[in-house]
């Protein structure tokens, strides 16, 4: 079985005295599809630099690292095989830019991107494991007024 190693990472920003995350829809998902930015280790990248470029490619927002919430592994099966993947979740901090302003040639990976309240993501996000990790991000969160 093929193994995969990705990063992602769970990117907040506060607004109306709430904790808010970007979600994406990738694209040919069905409306309503949310899930966090995530994609491939590059070689020679380290877990937390590609949760960060990955944040950037799929939202088009810039963030400070916070910490790691954790891994989420699982299997699925592309063209016939089998991968065994795990993907290591970070939460960050918006610094800069604006949702949805991603870079050129993107779009062939994303449809849209969203702002979801945080406290919504253990429902509203379409993977159980990506569920888990916000839960774990609105708990380190909780009582945190940055």
């Amino acid at each position: 079985m093929r193994r995969e190693f990705s990063a992602g990472v769970v990117l907040v920003r506060r607004m109306r005295g709430s904790w808010w995350f970007a979600a994406v829809r990738p694209q040919g998902k069905r409306a309503g599809t949310w899930v966090l930015p995530k994609g491939l280790v590059d070689e020679g990248e380290g877990p937390a630099d590609a949760a960060l470029r990955e944040g950037y490619e799929e939202t088009g927002l810039r963030a400070r690292l916070d910490s790691k919430l954790g891994d989420s592994r699982y299997v699925y099966t592309w063209g016939g095989e089998r991968i065994f993947k795990i993907v290591s979740f970070y939460l960050a901090y918006r610094t800069s830019g604006r949702l949805g302003a991603i870079p050129a040639g993107m779009e062939i990976e994303v449809a849209d991107a969203r702002w979801i309240p945080l406290a919504d993501g253990p429902t509203q996000l379409a993977h159980k494991g990506e569920r888990e990790i916000a839960a774990k991000a609105l708990e380190l969160l909780v009582g945190d007024p940055l």
